[in-house]
């Protein structure tokens, strides 16, 4: 959205944030460095870090790091290599040219071509799209350019050269698999160029031809807006994982009974509706409905949720929200008592910079009508100066924010900085100082809860 401010043009997303051009970093410019023109250093995989630069898991690498992985083929994991190779690279990028950059990307990728290779490639360019780290003077827009270049030519070699464990799908290749193959940790990735959004000829409907033949593993390429990914699973689809890159479409992840989703960027509207069991991770923003009418899952945000989100859920759903939401967070929450098994959601109000740094949001909560009408479960937002006021709320009420709550949302939080590199000792940091839970956090039940304890009580003593 653009406006005028003190005679300039502005630029702001959805949700407020105001998008500003870095002028500050070199732009990538050419086939190979930028203007003006570099040699790139010699740069191997395995060249080594600084001492003690710290590794994704926070402990230390030692040394350099073999051109492997432990585990290929399992789709994913933020875990093993990866995440080690991805932290030597962040540790050196700030001192990189765009052409070493390159030279980093393309051994990267000659290296894909065996199980372990492609596993390796995929894990760590995941995670240089995923993670906000400090980046020198090259521009993160720039870069994440070649990162998503690297990552077309890992898929495209794929389907030059099958592998064990990686199989390439798009609508005019449809190899024929062995049933001697029939294994977890065969991972098909699918091309999803040519598929229509919806219906009998569209990316969902590949994957459920795979899942009814028994495959479990999926990564989504090229995605352009092609809707209804991870529906019609059906209940119990536990052990299926889907990885979707580009720009996926409405009615995601809607119906999940065990699955998990990772989406690697935004996603749109009406996102896991009537969820009800499983892991949905989203790197980015959600739009609107999320959850609409969840009955349960786990759920995490890096981002902001549009309007309305998890409007009438019931169950058991635990979700994090990094960023805020619009309006009508949770309206209509019928989630049970979340210290016994309800549900419950927690708002972080925080952003990312580029650079990585947690940075506070003007409020946690911009909009009204949180946990509007709600009758049961929980909000505990992240609202250390107590910018959210009652006045905000619409049945709903503060409640002292207790020990067993720290102990039932602190899980969700150490996940949630496995998932996204959001420190939970960061999160209880104020104006520099590590403050205690209560100090940070407050909790937002309805208000006939504490009217139905009251009557309990009276029902106890007569």
């Amino acid at each position: 959205m653009f406006s005028v401010k003190g005679g300039q043009l502005t630029c702001a997303d959805k949700f407020g944030q105001e998008v500003k051009l870095d002028v500050s970093r070199a732009p990538f410019r050419g086939a190979r460095g930028h203007a003006g023109g570099e040699t790139p250093n010699e740069i191997a995989i395995s060249a080594p870090v600084p001492e003690n630069t710290p590794r994704g898991d926070g402990a230390p690498v030692v040394g350099p790091l073999p051109i492997r992985a432990q585990v290929p083929g399992q789709g994913l994991p933020i875990q093993n290599q990866g995440v080690d190779l991805f932290a030597q690279t962040i540790a050196q990028l700030p001192y990189w040219t765009y052409a070493d950059f390159q030279a980093f990307l393309e051994t990267l990728v000659a290296g894909a071509e065996t199980d372990e290779g492609r596993t390796l490639a995929f894990e760590t360019l995941t995670l240089l799209m995923d993670r906000r780290y400090p980046t020198g003077n090259l521009r993160r827009s720039s870069l994440l350019a070649l990162v998503d270049g690297a990552f077309a030519r890992v898929v495209a070699g794929i389907r030059e050269k099958l592998s064990d464990c990686f199989v390439f799908v798009d609508v005019e290749h449809r190899p024929w698999v062995s049933e001697n193959n029939l294994t977890t940790t065969l991972t098909f990735v699918i091309d999803a160029r040519g598929y229509e959004p919806e219906g009998p000829f569209s990316v969902e409907a590949e994957i459920l031809g795979l899942r009814r033949r028994g495959f479990n593993r999926f990564i989504v390429a090229h995605c352009r807006g092609h809707r209804f990914i991870g529906n019609g699973f059906g209940p119990d689809s536990d052990g299926v994982r889907i990885d979707v890159y580009g720009s996926s479409g409405d009615y995601l992840g809607s119906g999940m009974d065990g699955m998990e989703i990772h989406v690697h960027n935004n996603a749109q509207d009406q996102l896991a509706q009537i969820m009800k069991r499983g892991k949905l991770v989203v790197h980015g923003d959600v739009g609107q409905t999320f959850m609409y009418g969840a009955k349960g899952g786990e759920v995490y945000v890096l981002g902001n949720a549009a309007g309305r989100p998890l409007i009438n859920a019931v169950g058991k759903p635990r979700v994090v929200i990094n960023g805020t939401a619009l309006d009508y967070l949770a309206e209509s929450f019928m989630a049970g008592d979340p210290n016994h098994g309800g549900g419950f959601v927690i708002l972080n109000g925080i952003h990312l910079s580029d650079e990585g740094e947690v940075m506070e949001l003007e409020t946690p909560y911009p909009g009204g009508n949180l946990f509007s009408l709600a009758s049961g479960g929980a909000i505990f937002v992240r609202d250390p100066y107590h910018r959210v006021g009652v006045d905000q709320l619409n049945g709903g009420e503060f409640y002292p924010f207790e020990p067993r709550d720290w102990a039932l949302i602190e899980p969700y939080l150490l996940e949630n900085e496995r998932l996204f590199g959001i420190p939970v000792s960061r999160l209880l940091e104020v104006e520099g100082r590590v403050r205690r839970p209560e100090e940070v956090y407050r909790k937002i039940g309805p208000v006939k809860v504490r009217a139905l304890q009251a009557e309990e009580a009276w029902v106890a003593k007569h």
